[in-house]
């Protein structure tokens, strides 16, 4: 009998120091996701140089694109956790049929968004705005990044298979080489340098599917030539809806909960367009700055899930808990400095998109006021992983929904009835500690109910 010694190698997941592992699982991701956040600052700024009008169609997208962005993502937490967890348990059947199964997910998603991309794109910038510029610009923009999102779907779901066997290393070399072309891309292709022609927004959206596309083809190479703990199988694969369901029950609450991103987002727009176009400009400067602070938590956060799975499933307590304390003492240290040099520095943030006076009036303020939601996104960040980690994605769900529409858009939209644009802004910190009271709620009914007994 031949004995398959890499499935009885122990994980570094299970035996490494906490600490040093975390760090070693999540410098990778961090690394690479700071790449994307300075690609989505340079893409904005780029596009600031056509018009305002321009910046302000590409900040109108952000709630479809999110929208992709939430089913992709989500369906990869779905992989991460059943395929950590399968892998903690040593059931390597389970391992390949949820690494399987993920990637047929993933192409059912792709067909979803190329409907929707070819037959709503116009219809969904209408509903927001009649300023001809904008939709037109939008709708080109829009309808690249839709019907070409293969390889937004494809990058991630080959991504998170890695990061669920621990290789995050190979995610950050794809993650920072698809981010890389796209910024060597964007101002060749935006303003026609170098012989290419003129393609103003466009050449944002097609410098984005180009990268994401080459990253998505060096992560399956990565996912063949080096993850050998899981199996890719096309020829002969079949769905596997008892895998699929175990993926869904905690992709579906994930995706929801980007989902509901979305819905704010437009949300915010419509309250604030009542205001002025420049207003929604500046709320896409913010989410586009915004990213330079959340990706590195979303770095811990992707480092700490395949652990906490793992060791849930290893049925290994301490390093459940250890794994999560650090990783909320780090989250919560990368959002104070990240409020510290909001505070400090909003002008010259601002001045980075070729800001007028009128935007800087907005935005100044708002910045301020929008970051104070740092103090506290940090720890709901890292809470609301644990407990998809853990298989109750359901949890997190409603901290989300409860967050960004019983809170947020309500309180805005009550806000905006003063005539006072500056009054908006307040919601954010005010939902964050709505949030906060539900993580921790949460957190000790999963601790007596989940963790305590193990």
């Amino acid at each position: 009998m031949i004995i398959d010694q890499t499935q009885d190698r122990e994980n570094k997941m299970g035996v490494m120091s906490i600490n040093k592992l975390l760090i070693t699982m999540s410098l990778p991701m961090i690394i690479s996701m700071l790449v994307q956040a300075l690609y989505n600052v340079v893409d904005s700024m780029f596009v600031s140089q056509i018009s305002e009008n321009a910046l302000s169609a590409v900040s109108l997208a952000f709630p479809l694109q999110n929208f992709m962005i939430a089913v992709s993502t989500g369906t990869g937490v779905g992989i991460n956790a059943v395929l950590s967890k399968a892998l903690g348990e040593k059931k390597y059947d389970e391992v390949n049929s949820a690494a399987n199964n993920g990637i047929f997910l993933a192409v059912l998603s792709y067909i979803l968004f190329l409907i929707i991309g070819v037959f709503f794109t116009r219809f969904f910038y209408e509903c927001q705005t009649d300023i001809t510029e904008i939709i037109e610009g939008g709708y080109s923009y829009l309808m690249i990044c839709t019907t070409c999102s293969f390889g937004l779907f494809g990058q991630v779901v080959f991504e998170r298979l890695m990061q669920s066997t621990g290789k995050t290393f190979y995610t950050m070399i794809t993650q920072g080489l698809g981010a890389i072309i796209n910024i060597i891309l964007d101002p060749i292709l935006i303003f026609g340098l170098f012989g290419f022609p003129k393609l103003g927004i466009a050449g944002a959206a097609i410098a984005t599917i180009i990268g994401q596309i080459i990253a998505m083809l060096l992560a399956f190479y990565y996912n063949i030539s080096k993850n050998d703990e899981i199996k890719i199988r096309i020829k002969g694969f079949k769905p596997n809806f008892e895998t699929i369901k175990k993926i869904y029950s905690v992709g579906i609450p994930s995706i929801i909960m980007g989902s509901i991103g979305s819905v704010m987002t437009f949300g915010m727009n419509k309250i604030l367009l009542v205001f002025t176009s420049t207003a929604t400009a500046v709320f896409g400067v913010y989410f586009k700055l915004q990213s330079f602070v959340f990706m590195p938590v979303f770095g811990i956060n992707n480092g700490m899930v395949p652990i906490i799975s793992y060791n849930f499933g290893a049925r290994n307590k301490e390093r459940m808990i250890d794994t999560m304390k650090i990783s909320i003492i780090y989250a919560v240290c990368i959002m104070i400095i990240g409020f510290i040099i909001i505070q400090i520095y909003p002008n010259s943030l601002l001045s980075i998109f070729n800001a007028s006076t009128s935007m800087q009036k907005i935005g100044i303020p708002a910045l301020k006021i929008i970051s104070l939601s740092f103090l506290f996104a940090g720890f709901c960040i890292i809470v609301s992983s644990v407990f998809q980690a853990l298989g109750k994605g359901v949890l997190s769900m409603f901290v989300s929904i409860a967050r960004q529409l019983v809170v947020l858009l309500p309180v805005a939209y009550l806000l905006s009835k003063t005539g006072n644009l500056n009054m908006i802004w307040w919601a954010f910190p005010i939902a964050e500690m709505a949030s906060v009271v539900l993580c921790v709620i949460f957190l000790k009914r999963i601790y007596y109910n989940v963790i305590k007994d193990i």
